[in-house]
């Protein structure tokens, strides 16, 4: 019997109608889908593709055993995350071996900073891997911010609102352009850090990007509390012709 093929599908940013041809019709065909959400969610994967799936799709819901609990540093973290992506590999590997291809949704872009990845690492070599980029959930920030991100010799910084804030307020000093993710409870302290770093006038906080809810506000004017799906972005305006 032939191996199946485990198919890590970006989905891009939220909206339906922004993902591939190749996504679409993976995610039409394929009998067997898997996704990641919160335990007792929906899942925003999930839901992006509502409508879509094969009438006898079988679905296969990674339930994260722990998201904001504890802290990333605590040894419990890894732990508990390295044996649940080592027993989603086992489920999608156990499939591929009887034949039936399976296909992974992925918000945004299955090899930017996405939890398929670490099944990616680990199912490789065990069954045929293939992968559908997706529109990442920043192109859908910018896009929606109506602003060109960058110009030029413009650099462009990703960071995660994750990091301490001298270091958040450091980069955010030293670079062009500026796409900041992971904000959520973090918000407050990267308002700092983008104070710190004087450019507190040219930061924009968009919210669901490319969805029905999407809003686009200033940083200064925004709320206390970020939505889920927030990216803080400051505009690079350098050499045009």
């Amino acid at each position: 019997m032939s191996m199946g093929t485990i198919h890590g599908v970006g989905l891009g940013p939220g909206a339906q109608d922004l993902m591939s041809v190749r996504a679409d019709r993976l995610v039409r065909a394929t009998r067997h889908i898997a996704y990641f959400r919160k335990a007792g969610r929906q899942g925003h994967a999930r839901r992006i593709v509502e409508g879509m799936l094969h009438p006898d799709a079988v679905e296969f819901a990674m339930d994260y055993p722990v998201t904001t609990e504890i802290p990333f540093s605590d040894p419990r973290y890894i732990a508990l995350l390295s044996a649940f992506y080592e027993d989603c590999t086992a489920h999608l590997a156990t499939l591929a071996a009887s034949g039936e291809d399976v296909v992974v949704l992925c918000e945004g872009d299955p090899f930017f900073y996405g939890s398929f990845m670490h099944l990616h690492s680990r199912v490789s070599g065990l069954a045929p891997v293939k992968i559908v980029p997706g529109i990442t959930g920043l192109s859908g920030a910018w896009t929606a911010s109506g602003t060109p991100i960058s110009w030029g010799d413009d650099v462009l910084t990703v960071l995660m609102a994750t990091l301490p804030e001298q270091e958040l307020a450091r980069r955010i000093r030293d670079t062009d352009a500026l796409a900041v993710m992971k904000i959520g409870r973090n918000l407050a302290k990267l308002r700092r850090a983008v104070e710190a770093a004087g450019k507190q006038d040219a930061a924009w906080l968009v919210e669901y990007a490319t969805m029905a809810e999407q809003r686009v506000t200033q940083l200064a004017e925004a709320d206390e509390v970020a939505a889920y799906f927030s990216i803080l972005l400051i505009h690079g305006q350098g050499r045009r012709p």
